[in-house]
């Protein structure tokens, strides 16, 4: 415990909890569209499940630094190129992702009511708590390497993790939440996944994109997309309020 004294590895708790936040914002937005699948009643449970389950395949990870390090190392050669174990999970995780937004993105569209309430039904509780614990195995990866570059107290990675799990652990309901009542924010999301993806499969080929481009798009579209929304709920009210005057007037 004498990290506790130490300044400089409280400095480097903050900044990893800030880059495992950060990085957990991609995570709740895939829960969400997984849980979504769901019936109401099972979707929290499925979301605070499937982060803890998420949480102790990080700490798997934090404390098989040994074997995480060897996955920088080439693993095979395929097209004149290596890929080590960490560029396989990513370009296979990169696929699923695109895979499955794209999916979704399809019924969205192309799909109609009775057929979503009947996916509803069918979707298992645990099949989806599974699928988020192997997914966060792609977002959490990058993190656990850049962790273990960043620090060395194996202390400070399960500290910062299990801020990181406060944050989402609480946030998680929220975002659900907002995103199933707005459709455009749904569609939005799974734009953003599909973007997260293209840049781990791009990663995977040695292509790096620096994660503020992806994050800058991400928030200006936000940012737009709750100005919308905004406008939107402004008309709304004026509509509501021309409605409850009596014939012949009008706002002032």
């Amino acid at each position: 415990m004498d990290w506790l004294a130490d300044p400089n590895a409280w400095l480097g708790l903050l900044t990893l909890s800030a880059l495992e936040i950060v990085l957990g914002i991609d995570n709740i937005i895939f829960i969400s569209i997984l849980a979504s699948k769901l019936p109401p009643v099972d979707q929290p449970k499925a979301r605070r499940l499937g982060l803890a389950g998420a949480f102790l395949t990080r700490l798997g990870l934090i404390f098989s630094i040994a074997w995480i390090v060897t996955l920088t190392k080439p693993l095979v050669h395929v097209a004149n190129r290596d890929f080590s174990g960490r560029d396989l999970v990513l370009l296979f995780g990169g696929l699923f992702l695109i895979f499955k937004s794209t999916r979704e993105i399809h019924g969205k569209l192309e799909g109609d009511e009775t057929a979503d309430e009947s996916t509803r039904k069918a979707s298992n509780l645990w099949a989806t708590v599974g699928m988020i614990m192997i997914i966060d195995i792609v977002f959490s990866l990058d993190s656990v390497i850049t962790a273990v570059g960043m620090v060395s107290q194996v202390q400070i990675m399960v500290a910062a993790n299990v801020i990181a799990l406060i944050f989402m652990l609480v946030a998680a309901g929220p975002i659900s939440a907002f995103v199933d009542r707005h459709p455009t924010v749904k569609m939005l999301a799974l734009s953003f996944l599909v973007l997260i993806g293209t840049n781990l499969v791009a990663e995977s080929f040695g292509q790096h994109i620096p994660k503020g481009y992806t994050y800058f798009a991400m928030a200006f579209s936000v940012l737009v997309e709750m100005l919308n929304l905004r406008v939107k709920n402004k008309k709304a009210a004026l509509k509501l309020r021309e409605a409850a005057l009596p014939p012949g007037a009008s706002l002032s």
